[in-house]
């Protein structure tokens, strides 16, 4: 059997967000897997995401990146591990001090010893893949929303991440951003890498061509598997 990128076994979080009842969570995705999954609230999403990074306190249960359990490695390890994560996030996440390239780069610059010009090189590459011209000037403040969209996913899928955590991309907004963005998650999915995309959207979620693996839904019950869209 394949070793899992991603496992949630019998997990009960503490503190559990909002309305979430405390049911138990239980997820497994394999190498080149994709699941959607329906979230109809974005701190929700980005809650989900922070569990599947190890970032979430645990009353029971493991939490498994590359057969990993988070709550076992110390800090210093994890902090690698979290070098093979891309992450789109659903609250932007951006640092405001920080000009927008170095928001890019700064998670492989931080859990990474990856050289900065081979990360640079890296990042102006996914720029033009999604529709940049190479790697903004400036501020976050100095882009529109558009643009921080796509720096996003460029921040996201640099360093070839195992697994992608990707918190409502597009949801219907950047039409642009679908087919490259798509076409990177089909790239991502071919060397073995998993992907997580949480989505706000009915365009989305309704898609019968969305090229997932598995459909869930994540709400106040907890997680369940989804039936395909008829």
């Amino acid at each position: 059997m394949a070793v899992a990128v991603l496992e949630l076994a019998h997990v009960r979080p503490s503190p559990v967000p909002g309305d979430l009842l405390s049911a138990k969570i239980d997820f497994r995705l394999l190498p080149g897997e994709l699941a959607l999954i329906d979230v109809r609230d974005r701190r929700r999403a980005a809650w989900f995401a922070d569990l599947c990074s190890g970032l979430v306190s645990l009353t029971e249960g493991r939490v498994l990146f590359l057969d990993r359990d988070w709550g076992e490695l110390p800090d210093h390890h994890a902090a690698a591990l979290r070098g093979r994560i891309g992450r789109i996030f659903a609250l932007g996440g951006w640092i405001g001090f920080l000009d927008i390239a170095t928001n890019i780069m700064l998670p492989q610059l931080h859990h990474t010893s990856e050289a900065p010009d081979i990360l640079r090189e890296a990042a102006m590459e996914l720029a033009h893949r999604f529709g940049l011209p190479g790697l903004p000037l400036g501020h976050v403040d100095d882009l529109s929303a558009l643009d921080l969209a796509r720096c996003a996913c460029v921040r996201a899928f640099l360093g070839e991440p195992a697994l992608l955590l990707l918190e409502s991309p597009v949801q219907g907004i950047f039409a642009e951003l679908r087919t490259p963005l798509l076409n990177a998650v089909a790239e991502a999915r071919g060397r073995g890498g998993a992907v997580l995309w949480l989505t706000l959207s009915d365009l989305v979620w309704d898609d019968r061509s969305f090229p997932a693996t598995h459909r869930w839904r994540f709400n106040d019950h907890g997680l369940a598997p989804a039936r395909r869209p008829a």
